[in-house]
């Protein structure tokens, strides 16, 4: 338990965000580095300068597969330096997502111990880690590509829920621009021009209500309006404005009729940004297996999003769990709970000695 915590602590010390890219290379080249003094064999996927560190039982298979990253959301140099007080560690990363890495190495390299102890290798591991450089951002070059490598029954992405709670769906993500177009005219004379931020307000009012819903614990749709660009002078009345929206949905949603729906409703332009797909984790023995070892725990949805929805499009069943941080994440006072850490390591263990024994 110790060495996950100071593993956890070597890993905050990186300042791994997208401002500093080499930053999160060398993050990626310390964690290759302690692989290797374990005796693990390890591969370095590495796209468009984003590194992910994939370790695996032999070839591409593995039953279980632990997701974690290390890239981690801007912060000021302070939360770079980890310290421990009343039982949590805290630092930029220490719940998001490096304890996760951190103890994803530690059981590798115990478990590798217990087989080469046993006459075995690398090739009896029930189970393969994989960390990635992207998550932050998206994950399309670091879990979506890493994927492609991997045939896994099961995944648990070490990157949201809690000890007590399992998360088997998130919703998906929509981001649309609300583009509105007007005439440009002196602002001393606006019965001249036509004012394209007016124009942008009313459609937006009538996009508003394709999200005035309720269900139990917000699991509708939602919408956040996010972002807005208009007016280059006081004294001018503006002729273009446009505003991104952040759209969270749910299995209940039809997008490309909603967005349809909503370009009938109103005068501007509704442009698509992006779309990504929903988690659903599925029903699988694993899940049934890790309940019944993980005492009290129950399974529920997030309304955020992770790269465990890149696992449906590579076939792979799984979960997104994880240790308890009080809901820290990319705050100042980011932290995570230790010996929920411990707990969960115990737990994992555990799940991949009774996976690895064909328990299951």
């Amino acid at each position: 338990m110790e060495e996950i915590i100071e593993l956890t602590k070597s890993l905050i010390r990186f300042k791994s965000m997208h401002s500093r890219p080499e930053e999160i290379r060398a993050c990626a080249e310390f964690i290759g580095t302690y692989l290797s003094g374990q005796g693990v064999t390890w591969r370095l996927l590495e796209r468009d300068g984003v590194p992910s560190i994939l370790a695996l039982p032999r070839g591409k298979d593995a039953a279980v597969l632990l997701m974690s990253h290390i890239d981690v959301v801007d912060a000021p140099d302070t939360l770079f330096e980890p310290y421990e007080k009343d039982g949590k560690l805290y630092g930029r990363g220490s719940i998001d997502d490096k304890y996760a890495a951190a103890l994803s190495m530690v059981l590798f390299k115990e478990h590798l111990i217990r087989c080469k102890k046993q006459g075995g290798g690398q090739d009896g591991l029930p189970f393969g880690i994989l960390i990635t450089g992207d998550e932050e951002v998206g994950g399309k070059k670091g879990a979506k590509e890493a994927l492609a490598e991997v045939k896994a029954d099961f995944c648990i992405a070490l990157d949201g829920g809690g000890l007590k709670k399992i998360v088997a769906k998130e919703k998906g993500i929509l981001r649309l621009k609300l583009i509105s177009k007007g005439r440009a005219a002196h602002g001393a004379r606006p019965w001249l021009g036509e004012n394209a931020i007016e124009t942008l307000i009313s459609d937006y009012l009538k996009i508003k209500p394709f999200f005035d819903l309720t269900a139990p614990e917000h699991w509708h749709r939602t919408l956040n309006f996010s972002v807005i660009q208009a007016g280059k002078s006081v004294n001018q009345v503006p002729d273009y404005a446009e505003a991104l929206f952040d759209i969270r949905y749910t299995e209940n949603d039809d997008v490309k009729q909603l967005v349809e729906e909503m370009r009938r409703h109103i005068q501007g332009e509704l442009a698509v940004e992006a779309e990504e797909p929903l988690f659903r984790g599925g029903d699988s023995p694993y899940l049934d297996l890790l309940l019944g070892l993980a005492k009290g725990a129950v399974v529920g949805f997030e309304h955020g999003a992770s790269d465990a929805r890149f696992l449906s499009g590579h076939g792979i069943k799984g979960i997104v769990w994880g240790a308890d941080g009080d809901m820290s994440q990319h705050s100042l006072e980011e932290h995570l709970n230790m010996e929920s850490a411990f707990a969960l390591y115990r737990i994992l263990d555990e799940f991949v000695g009774s996976v690895a024994r064909g328990e299951i």
